[in-house]
C-alpha cells in the first residue's frame, strides 16, 4: 500500500511519540509498504523538504512553532497546523501522489483538515491513531474551563473524529468515550495498543557510575515532565527516602516543568536527586540499563485513560515500574494482572512509600518483574502487530 502517516514529531525531535511513528513507518518499509511521513518543521526555508531516513520517505512541511513555546504561541500554531502544511504539501511533488490510506496520530487534535484533503484527493480511508483524549483531560487537570474556549477545541476534536473511518484507542477504557462516534455506518472503533521497536543498547551519555548516585537503586524518570504528570509527588517521595544511601532518583528529559522541579529539588536539598537533559533515543536503553525501577507518573486528576509510551520504554528494557496514576486507569489493572511492577491510586505518600520500598529491597521479586516485562513487551506491544492490524482495517475502503 502507499500510505500517507501524518504527525506533529519525528525524528529527530526525541518524544516517545516521535520515536513511536519512527518504529511503526520503519515497520510498514519492513512488510512491504510505501510510506510516506507528513511532518511539520520550523527549521526549513522553504515550504517543504524531503529526505530518507532509513528507508522511509520524511516530506518536512513549514509550519510554526508548538513545542516548547508558550500556551497562546503554541494555541496559534496548532491552528495554523494543517492550513500550513497542506499549503506546503501542494507545492511539493508529492502533491499528485495517490494514497491507499492515511493515517494520523492525534495528539495533536488539528491535524483533521490536512487528513480530509489527503483522503478526499486519493477517494481513500483514513485511520487515526487515538493516544490523547484533549480537552477533556485539561479540564480534569484544572488547566481549561467548560467556557468558549473548551467548545472551540470540542468542535475542533469533533471535526477530527468525523474525518477518520477508523479510530484506535490505545486501551479499552477509551471505548465507552468514542461508542457514540462507532454508532454511524461506515465507521469503525477498535483498540490499537501502542507499539516499541526491539533497540539496542548503544551506550549512553549518561554515566551513573560517574555521578553522585553511583552504586545506588535507581528510580527513573525518562520522558516529558509537563503539567500533566504531576511530578511533584516524586519528589515528596525522595524526600521520604533521603536518608537511604543506597536509593537514588533519576530525572532525565525536559519539559515545561523542568526549572520549577529542578528548583524544588535544590531548595528542599535532596542529595539523592539527580537531573539530567534529554537524551537521544538510541540512548534510552543504555540510560535504563544503569537503573532498577522505572516511574510512570499521571496527575490523578485525569479522568481519562493513558498507557505512556514510557511503559512500552520500561518493558522492553525489562525494567518494573513504579506507577502512581489516576483512579480507573486501565494500566493500574495491566501492571497488577501482568506482574511487572507496583501501580498507586491515591495521596498517601506512606503507601507510595512502602510499595517503594518493596520494588527496591525484594531482589527475588523484582528479578521475576524483569522477566515478565520482557515477555510483556514482546507479545503485547510490538510494531509488527500495530502494522498489521492498521493494514486489516483500511484494506476495507469506505
Amino acid at each position: 500500500m502507499r500510505i500517507a502517516l501524518v504527525a506533529d514529531a519525528y525524528p529527530p525531535l526525541r518524544s516517545s511519540g516521535a520515536v513511536q511513528l519512527r518504529d511503526l513507518s520503519q515497520e510498514f518499509v519492513r512488510q512491504g509498504h510505501e510510506v510516506t511521513v507528513m511532518v511539520p518543521s520550523q527549521d526549513i526555508d522553504s515550504p517543504f523538504a524531503i529526505e530518507m531516513l532509513a528507508g522511509v520517505q520524511v516530506l518536512r512541511l513549514a509550519a510554526l512553532r508548538t513545542k516548547d513555546t508558550g500556551h497562546v504561541r503554541r494555541t496559534l500554531g496548532e491552528m495554523l497546523l494543517s492550513f500550513l502544511m497542506l499549503r506546503g504539501y501542494r507545492k511539493s511533488p508529492l502533491r499528485q501522489v495517490k494514497w491507499d490510506a492515511v493515517i494520523w496520530y492525534s495528539p495533536t487534535i488539528f491535524l483533521g483538515p490536512l487528513a480530509a484533503a489527503l483522503k478526499r484527493a486519493s477517494a481513500c480511508p483514513g485511520y487515526l491513531i487515538l493516544r490523547d483524549i484533549f480537552p477533556e483531560w485539561a479540564v480534569d487537570m484544572g488547566l481549561l474551563r467548560k467556557g468558549m474556549v473548551y467548545r472551540f477545541f470540542k468542535l475542533v476534536e469533533r471535526y477530527q473524529y468525523s474525518v477518520a473511518n477508523v479510530i484506535g484507542v490505545q486501551s479499552p477504557s477509551g471505548l465507552p468515550y468514542m461508542q457514540a462516534w462507532s454508532q454511524q455506518p461506515g465507521r469503525r472503533l477498535e483498540v490499537l495498543q501502542n507499539w516499541l521497536a526491539p533497540a539496542a543498547n548503544v551506550g549512553c551519555s549518561v554515566s551513573i557510575a560517574e555521578s553522585s548516585l553511583a552504586g545506588r537503586k535507581i528510580f527513573v524518570y525518562a520522558g516529558n515532565m509537563g503539567l500533566a504528570q504531576g511530578m511533584d509527588v516524586v519528589l515528596d517521595l525522595a524526600q521520604r527516602l533521603v536518608e537511604r544511601q543506597d536509593i537514588g532518583f533519576l530525572f532525565v528529559g525536559r519539559g515545561s516543568d523542568v526549572p520549577r522541579l529542578r528548583a524544588l529539588a535544590a531548595e528542599r536539598g535532596l542529595s539523592n536527586v539527580l537531573f539530567y537533559d534529554e537524551v537521544e533515543p538510541k540512548e534510552v536503553p543504555g540510560l535504563l540499563a544503569q537503573c532498577h525501577v522505572g516511574l510512570v507518573v499521571l496527575d490523578p486528576r485525569h479522568k481519562t485513560h493513558n498507557v505512556p509510551g514510557k511503559f512500552l520504554t520500561y518493558m522492553q528494557a525489562g525494567m518494573p515500574v513504579l506507577a502512581r496514576i489516576n483512579a480507573g486507569n486501565d494500566l493500574a489493572d495491566l501492571i497488577r494482572r501482568e506482574h511487572v511492577g507496583a501501580a498507586y491510586v491515591g495521596d498517601s505518600l506512606a503507601e507510595l512509600q512502602a510499595l517503594a520500598l518493596g520494588l527496591c529491597d525484594d531482589e527475588a521479586g523484582r528479578e521475576a518483574m524483569c522477566a515478565s516485562a520482557r515477555g510483556l513487551a514482546e507479545s503485547l506491544y510490538s510494531a509488527r502487530a500495530a502494522v498489521a492490524q492498521i493494514v486489516s482495517a483500511v484494506s476495507v475502503r469506505p
